[in-house]
């Protein structure tokens, strides 16, 4: 069986010896054999993988994800579509990225001011893969993609008011806060309505009581949203947990 040299597989596939090895080491392609010295040689099979491992990764697929591919683990036009899905967001964030840019600039130039609220606009992919990743955590992997399929049929304009929606039912719950309401009050269980029918049309299911209370306490254990709140009214987080956990219980199944 004809068998190929680290240097000679390097100079075919144009890949660094150091990256065949590297490859080795995670059990992404072993060699065929490793012979005296630990001289490693790849066969035809090893050549194969190697040229399906390096079109995968042009289209951008990580190196995990190329093995459990290759493996059989995951089905490869799964996998891409997934992959699309995330380009997809990544090329929405850059857009929102560079129009921050070009503002900045004009602003430097001495062009209209911007607003500090929108210096940061496509900056924030690291805090949201934080949140997707709790929210995977809690719910499962299907509901934070169908959430995010809901967000991509939005359009832009649907999107740009979800936040206004957020704010004016905050309001109306510190509003209701500062009077003394309790979690129980009529007032209060309309507000606690909205935001429900608010987070059923995003999450695009409808969440059982379990799944609608642990939100409400993901608002006061998560100290990213308990500020936001907080922000709003003193005691807010709070106020907003007991509310939707007393609406729960009395209006979604188990």
């Amino acid at each position: 069986m004809r068998t190929w040299s680290t240097a000679e597989v390097s100079k075919l596939a144009g890949v660094s010896a150091r990256t065949l090895r590297h490859y080795d080491a995670i059990g992404l392609l072993e060699p065929a054999e490793v012979g005296h010295g630990g001289l490693r040689h790849y066969g035809q099979d090893e050549l194969l993988r190697l040229q399906q491992i390096l079109l995968l990764r042009r289209l951008g697929l990580a190196l995990g994800t190329i093995g459990d591919i290759l493996d059989g683990g995951l089905d490869t036009t799964e996998a891409l579509r997934r992959h699309a899905d995330w380009l997809a967001e990544e090329r929405r964030r850059l857009d929102r990225l560079a129009s921050s840019v070009d503002a900045t600039i004009r602003q430097l130039e001495g062009g209209q001011p911007m607003a500090p609220e929108t210096w940061f606009e496509g900056l924030d992919a690291h805090r949201q893969s934080e949140y997707d990743a709790e929210a995977r955590r809690r719910w499962g992997q299907a509901a934070v993609e169908q959430a995010y399929t809901i967000m991509r049929e939005m359009t832009r304009e649907e999107r740009a008011a979800i936040p206004a929606e957020f704010d004016s039912l905050n309001r109306r719950l510190a509003a209701l806060l500062a009077q003394g309401r309790g979690v129980g009050d009529g007032d209060v269980a309309a507000v606690i309505a909205d935001h429900y029918r608010l987070m059923e049309r995003l999450w695009g299911r409808l969440p059982t009581a379990e799944a609608y209370k642990e939100l409400g306490t993901l608002y006061t254990d998560d100290p990213r949203f308990n500020e936001t709140y907080e922000a709003v009214a003193a005691g807010l987080a709070l106020y907003l947990r007991d509310a939707m956990h007393a609406w729960a219980e009395e209006h979604l199944t188990a």
